[in-house]
């Protein structure tokens, strides 16, 4: 009889510590973290699938953790939604925003510090995995903001047909900013009527961006190493705005209206034979061109230089402690070196981690296309993304006097006389 009870007993147990497990895994489930995740697409690229496939794979892997990859426009546009999420309450927990606005973003308490994470995932040993140019955004106050993740240079691309139908070597691209308007001027076609029927060079107008590189090869500067103060009408920059309006309303050889998203788009469709692009738009020219195309360093100016850009990955403050640790467990699976490959294969985006170059599937991909990495040879000669506070405001000030300069309402040197008041004037609180 004893031993019958004893036995019920045991039975008895194992079926109750088989239905807490269970409860315990149900519980569980039932709290798997929601995690929202803004990500924007700037350039003509598969990016939104692939961020999208990268998204499902980690809730597959991490079935605690639930993310939902929320397609959110352009650069701008995302932050203006993150920042009307941070001013109602709502911000997603995860977004993807341009470097240059960490200190906007800082100033208005949106984001958390990283460094908690990053001394867990290994302090000095994590971050010097990153390029150090990548890493310069990210840095304020002497802490870690954000996390490189989209990360471009702008690269120089040209058709090779071209250039062998104007009589240029089509293995040279220019070198400089005078061989960059003699090879426009000899690379606009134009037909019996004086209408352009192909461009010899296309700059995006609204590309501040691309912009900084102009004015960093002309040894200049467009803000300090705080983002509290800017140097819009210096000679440098005016000298710099000065050609890029030239070679649109003097020498006429590229057209003063196109979108960034066009410029790509008119390369692959042979209306233009040298533009600047971002590496984010390689996988679109390698996949779309049907000619064959180089790409280069940028021409340079007084000196070799360019700047970084892109997006990196945000952690949003104001979260519970579980989303914000969930959040970081997302972040640090996305920017994992097989995952900075796919991200950079698939897109053409440069590859911002060193170890990244380790992977098989990476070393594959670079010795079929070698142009891969002329990006990350670039970063030799790369600075920071411009940077301010205010960014928002300060950076459309730039953009406005580039659109006056290229529109003729105003000299380049009048309409960075007028960008650099007014950002003198939103900038006077940040320099008390």
């Amino acid at each position: 009889m004893k031993r019958t009870t004893w036995c019920g007993s045991i039975g008895f147990v194992a079926g109750a510590v088989l239905w807490i497990l269970m409860f315990l895994t149900n519980l569980a489930w039932g709290q798997q973290v929601q995690l929202k995740f803004f990500y924007p697409v700037q350039v003509a690229s598969p990016m939104a699938k692939t961020i999208v496939g990268m998204t499902e794979d980690f809730n597959q892997s991490h079935p605690s953790v639930k993310v939902e990859a929320i397609f959110s426009g352009d650069y701008n546009q995302t932050e203006q939604k993150v920042l009307t999420g941070v001013r109602g309450g709502n911000p997603p927990d995860v977004a993807v925003l341009l470097s240059g606005t960490v200190l906007t973003l800082i100033d208005v308490d949106a984001i958390i510090p990283l460094e908690k994470f990053i001394a867990r995932a290994g302090g000095d040993k994590y971050l010097d995995d990153f390029f150090p140019p990548f890493l310069a955004n990210s840095r304020a106050d002497e802490k870690i903001w954000s996390i490189p993740f989209q990360r471009s240079t702008p690269l120089f691309y040209w058709n090779k047909n071209l250039f062998r139908k104007a009589g240029l070597d089509p293995n040279r691209p220019p070198q400089n900013w005078q061989e960059l308007l003699d090879f426009a001027q000899k690379l606009t076609v134009r037909d019996a009527r004086g209408n352009v029927t192909q461009w010899g060079l296309e700059l995006p107008r609204w590309d501040y961006w691309v912009f900084q590189s102009f004015v960093l090869q002309n040894e200049g500067r467009l803000e300090n190493e705080a983002g509290t103060e800017t140097y819009f009408n210096s000679p440098t920059v005016v000298d710099a705005l000065q050609f890029w309006t030239d070679l649109a309303n003097k020498y006429k050889v590229m057209p003063r209206k196109r979108s960034y998203g066009e410029a790509s788009q008119d390369f692959a469709a042979e209306a233009v034979a040298m533009t600047y692009l971002s590496t984010g738009a390689l996988t679109f020219v390698k996949n779309s061109a049907k000619f064959e195309f180089g790409v280069s360093f940028l021409p340079k100016g007084k000196v070799v230089a360019t700047q970084t850009g892109g997006g990196n990955l945000y952690i949003m403050k104001g979260l519970p402690e579980r989303n914000q640790e969930a959040a970081w467990t997302f972040v640090d699976w996305m920017t994992s070196p097989a995952n900075v490959a796919r991200l950079s294969i698939a897109s053409g985006y440069v590859a911002h981690k060193k170890s990244a170059y380790e992977v098989p599937a990476y070393k594959e991909y670079v010795k079929d296309f070698p142009y891969a990495l002329l990006a990350r040879d670039q970063l030799n000669y790369a600075h920071r993304e411009f940077m301010t506070h205010d960014y928002g405001k300060v950076r459309e000030l730039l953009v406005d006097a580039m659109a006056q300069g290229l529109d003729q309402a105003m000299t380049p040197k009048q309409a960075l006389d007028s960008a650099q008041k007014q950002a003198a004037d939103i900038l006077a609180r940040y320099r008390r």
